[in-house]
């Protein structure tokens, strides 16, 4: 998909790259269209590979030119040119700045106007509201007070927008409502631990959010690092959920108060999570999955399994351990 929130410098080739990571030059200067994950990297895209839970995306990957280190050399496909370094992540940082010098600042958008009547067709909207530049807004939506919608935004048709909303680098479905307080599309809490300092990973990723889908109040949605964000179709939000970046979430989930997803996880359909559950990053969740609330979840959940408890396990289980005397 193309990016429509980040200029991205367009004539990088691959030993720019290694002379920005202090490696020698090779022959075949091949030109470098982009940095993308390896479910999303095709044949021209520079990827990496950095950790044993992602070895099936390494296998099926469309990429030519993948960054990792000596740890996991062996375990690369041979048809896949390696660019070996002591630090995935740093390198990592330090190649999508090249690509994306921009993308670290999150700054408000200097671009927003005051809304004006009739810049829209068919929207309702209060007072003191904000946009930017190349916002497009479908027909029948409201926006309420005090709130900002910055440059490149996509709402659908049928859409209902709360008070006190912020949405930045996000893409909007039909008939979904987002209730006061939002914030949609800020970068996410990707940085390195330097040794000096803590040094912030530069987030080019999106959110992308379905039809019919409501996002609750005081909600924060992080936009995705190099791939996006994503809430499926008919999905509900209750109040304060914090997504982090990179977390897709399936069709027709139930997402309950102050539960929290860290980076990366992916969520199956139909799936309901009690409130304060929290979902470690990098995990995958079946359809159908039940998570009592309070749980911590850390490993991967099959479909069609209800847990509950720290760390979640299956329900039965935890209520067999937990039962009190009467």
């Amino acid at each position: 998909m193309k990016n429509f929130f980040f200029k991205k410098k367009t004539n990088i080739r691959i030993n720019d790259i290694l002379k920005l990571l202090k490696l020698k030059k090779i022959k075949n200067n091949i030109k470098i269209n982009d940095i993308k994950d390896l479910d999303t990297a095709s044949k021209n895209d520079i990827t990496f590979f950095d950790s044993l839970k992602y070895q099936d995306s390494l296998n099926n990957t469309k990429s030519n030119i993948v960054i990792s280190n000596k740890k996991f050399l062996k375990l690369i496909p041979k048809k896949l040119f390696v660019i070996e370094v002591n630090d995935v992540h740093l390198s990592i940082y330090s190649i999508t700045s090249l690509f994306y010098p921009d993308a670290s600042n999150d700054s408000f958008d200097s671009s927003t106007k005051n809304l004006k009547k009739n810049m829209f067709k068919k929207l309702k909207y209060g007072k003191n509201i904000l946009i930017g530049n190349n916002v497009k807004i479908g027909n029948n939506c409201t926006i309420g007070h005090n709130s900002i919608i910055e440059k490149n935004v996509v709402i659908g048709d049928n859409c209902n927008i709360g008070n006190n909303v912020i949405i930045k680098n996000t893409i909007i479905g039909n008939n979904t409502n987002i209730l006061d307080g939002a914030i949609v599309g800020k970068k996410g809490f990707g940085f390195y631990p330097g040794k000096n300092k803590n040094i912030r990973y530069p987030h080019i990723g999106a959110v992308i959010i379905g039809n019919d889908v409501e996002i609750g109040c005081n909600n924060t949605i992080d936009r995705g690092s190099l791939s996006n964000t994503i809430i499926g179709d008919g999905t509900f939000l209750d109040n304060q959920v914090h997504i982090a970046h990179n977390v897709k979430i399936g069709k027709n989930c139930i997402i309950t108060g102050q539960v929290g997803f860290a980076g990366s996880s992916s969520i199956g359909n139909k799936v309901m999570i009690g409130g304060q559950a929290g979902i470690s990053g990098h995990l995958t969740i079946g359809d159908n999955v039940k998570i009592g609330g309070g749980s911590g979840v850390i490993k991967n959940i099959p479909s069609n399994t209800k847990v509950m408890g720290y760390p979640a396990k299956n329900i039965r289980n935890f209520l067999k351990e937990n039962k009190f005397n009467d």
